[in-house]
């Protein structure tokens, strides 16, 4: 990684500060970029020590147990460069990235587009045969399939798709890495995992948060936009996808967009049979009493984005025909749980008595307490035969293992030129039209109301096939 920088545009942000920077200082710690030039780039008036002081505070704020010492040696690989999304603001950092070079767009989505270009006409995108260049986009990309298909093309004209690294940070979880492990490496999955065997998959991410300080962009986006596009998404396709016959990156994002192509056309359907929205209301949290979505500061009174969104969707190839993907994520929930839940099918062979079984489920926690379950049954001992639930849980990390977070594996995936855990963009056109039918048709009316503190609105049940309930967002 020798002359190599890594150029933040918007360096001064609630991102840089929050996530890419305690990262960046936890890499450098652990010795993983030891050269990595490190350019901040802003339109704040700041000269190198205004920024430094600026992370100094940031760093000492949200990293746990942090040193001066360590902050020493980071902050010599540091530089900052004040100017505008122009070329030729743009063009004074030719001298500090004479090698090869990774330019985040740490920015609103807004300016992806603009900086893109931007960037290229100041000369910025060139690679030759000694260095590369590479452009890092924070999702969303794009607001529907129209807007994400402008943008792709304002971004490609200077950069190659080779060159485009989309950042979704869910793909950079432990967890999520380990649902592909988990999945291929454990032989004994492969002959039930297909529709022969599975009744139905759950995909959940529920939050007890409103919306905080994003309350502009997320009366912009929703749920939906916000969550399901993306994040679910990308859950959806590696629960979904066939074995690789070796590992490649390119090879594992065909696989993806293979799953999102064979996702049965959702503009033949009505929405309201495989779609549903909510918006919470006043309740209580935690404890404690919270104001109707749009009574937060800077909502609108009379929105109608949604704040919960669940969707059924098909996968129309030999592995899934007819099991049913369930997707749901909200705002203002019961509980913050995240989990991918596979329920396998009844047995079919006679118990004793009047036995019943409930049926097993696999379940992927995503979230805070990430680990691996089995839900089976077994006999309750005594006399009479009598069956228990009973679980094998296994948490993914034992203590004293270090977990790396999302973003710096993909910081170091996007400086090695690993692609696996990016985007492609025909996995983000493909996945927009899947969801547009229902974006459409929520432009108008609104989302059904759900009290804060529940787990979302009694509609949800309305896209549930016969004998599916949702699973409990306390578990």
């Amino acid at each position: 990684m020798s002359n190599t920088s890594l150029v933040i545009l918007g360096a001064s942000g609630d991102l840089t500060k929050r996530l890419l920077m305690p990262s960046l200082f936890e890499l450098h710690k652990r010795g993983l970029i030891p050269s990595l030039e490190i350019i901040g780039y802003s339109i704040d008036k700041w000269s190198r020590d205004d920024f430094l002081t600026h992370l100094h505070n940031a760093l000492s704020e949200f990293v746990k147990d942090f040193d001066e010492a360590d902050w020493q040696g980071f902050s010599q690989h540091i530089d900052f460069v004040s100017g505008s999304l122009v070329a030729n603001d743009l063009k004074q950092l030719e001298s500090k990235v004479s090698g090869s070079a990774l330019f985040y767009l740490a920015l609103p989505p807004t300016l992806f587009g603009e900086a893109a270009l931007a960037i290229g006409e100041a000369g910025l995108a060139e690679e030759n045969d000694e260095n590369w260049r590479r452009i890092l986009i924070e999702k969303p990309f794009g607001t529907n399939l129209a807007t994400a298909q402008a943008l792709r093309n304002q971004v490609h004209t200077h950069w190659d798709e080779s060159q485009v690294y989309r950042i979704d940070h869910f793909l950079g979880k432990e967890a999520t890495q380990n649902l592909m492990i988990f999945r291929f490496a454990n032989r004994v999955l492969a002959p039930v995992w297909k529709a022969e065997h599975i009744e139905q998959v759950q995909i959940t991410y529920a939050e007890t948060l409103g919306v905080e300080n994003r309350a502009v962009y997320y009366d912009h986006s929703g749920a939906m936009r916000d969550m399901l596009q993306n994040h679910l998404m990308q859950l959806l396709t590696l629960t979904a996808i066939e074995p690789l016959g070796r590992w490649d990156g390119e090879i594992l994002r065909d696989h993806k967009v293979e799953v999102l192509k064979s996702i049965r056309p959702t503009e033949e359907m009505n929405p309201s049979d495989w779609a549903v929205r909510g918006q919470y209301c006043a309740g209580v949290v935690n404890g404690k009493p919270v104001v109707d979505y749009c009574n937060e500061p800077g909502i609108p009174v009379e929105t109608n984005t949604e704040t919960f969104a669940a969707l059924r969707l098909e996968i129309d190839n030999w592995r899934w025909k007819g099991v049913p993907f369930y997707l749901r994520s909200g705002k203002r929930l019961t509980n913050n749980y995240a989990e991918i839940a596979i329920e396998f099918k009844a047995p079919a062979g006679a118990l004793p008595g009047d036995l019943t079984v409930d049926n097993n489920w696999l379940v992927f926690r995503m979230g805070a307490d990430m680990g691996m379950e089995m839900h089976m049954t077994a006999k309750l001992p005594g006399m009479h035969a009598k069956a228990h639930n009973i679980s094998l849980s296994a948490p993914y990390t034992q203590p004293g293992q270090y977990e790396v977070s999302a973003y710096e594996q993909l910081l170091i995936d996007a400086l090695n030129g690993e692609r696996a855990h990016f985007l492609r963009f025909d996995e983000v056109e493909w996945a927009w039209k899947a969801i547009e039918p229902a974006l459409k048709a929520w432009e108008t009316g609104m989302p059904d109301l759900y009290k804060a503190g529940t787990e979302g609105p009694d509609t949800q049940h309305r896209i549930l096939r016969p004998g599916h309930k949702w699973r409990s967002l306390v578990q």
